[in-house]
């Protein structure tokens, strides 16, 4: 393994991936604390600071392992910031909001990802050089977070949106496979390895995200000039 090639790969992407999960979970808690569940404010999680945010086997030992094991594909979580929904001004509505709050922010970062790529040229060549790799990388994560979460299956923040939108039986129903969406959702983050085995293709979760993640990627390279 090139050691000067991976230590510049963690130095491109390292600051993108924390400000984006940073960004993504203090926005869950600071649209909950602003629609009356005070846990995540009082619990220090309405923060910036990524240390807050980080859980260390999610966030750094797992992403590193498959890296460095040349597993093919990137996996890995943050803490989740603890909301009480009963205690929501409005629980249904507030749900929604508080869910979406987290890819938001993403897209959020993503427009900011772009628009500074124009600042660029006020830097020296090397710095510029880097600084672009990083906002590149911003955006193609930020992108990946938003859509990805906003999966309808509980317990992503698409599944807590939908769960918030949808006629209340059907709510219920998808609400009970949450005990269980953890574990459907490694399994098809996993299903394209294990049909490869057998000489198939077959991956359904890439199917279903990757058309708009390359439509918002595109659109914010415009948005930033690389195309």
């Amino acid at each position: 393994m090139d050691i000067s090639s991976l230590l510049h790969d963690i130095s491109v992407w390292a600051l993108p991936v924390l400000l984006a999960i940073t960004f993504h979970e203090a926005a869950h808690g600071y649209a909950a604390w602003k629609l009356g569940d005070d846990t995540a404010y009082r619990l220090g999680r309405v923060n910036f600071n990524p240390i807050r945010h980080v859980d260390p086997f999610g966030t750094v030992i797992l992403p590193a392992m498959l890296l460095l094991s040349g597993a093919g594909f990137l996996f890995g979580w943050a803490k989740p910031v603890p909301v009480k929904f009963g205690r929501l001004h409005n629980p249904r509505r507030d749900m929604v909001l508080v869910a979406a709050a987290g890819p938001a922010a993403n897209i959020i970062l993503a427009t900011l990802a772009a628009l500074l790529y124009h600042l660029l040229p006020l830097f020296p060549d090397l710095s510029a050089v880097w600084l672009a790799e990083n906002l590149r990388n911003a955006i193609f994560i930020n992108v990946i977070l938003a859509v990805f979460n906003m999966l309808p299956l509980p317990p992503l923040d698409g599944g807590r949106v939908a769960v918030g939108l949808l006629p209340y039986p059907l709510a219920v129903r998808l609400a009970s496979v949450e005990r269980f969406g953890f574990f459907i959702l490694i399994g098809l983050i996993l299903l394209p390895t294990l049909a490869g085995q057998y000489g198939q293709y077959v991956n359904v979760i890439g199917w279903i995200i990757w058309p708009p993640i390359e439509v918002l990627v595109r659109f914010f390279y415009s948005l930033a000039g690389l195309l």
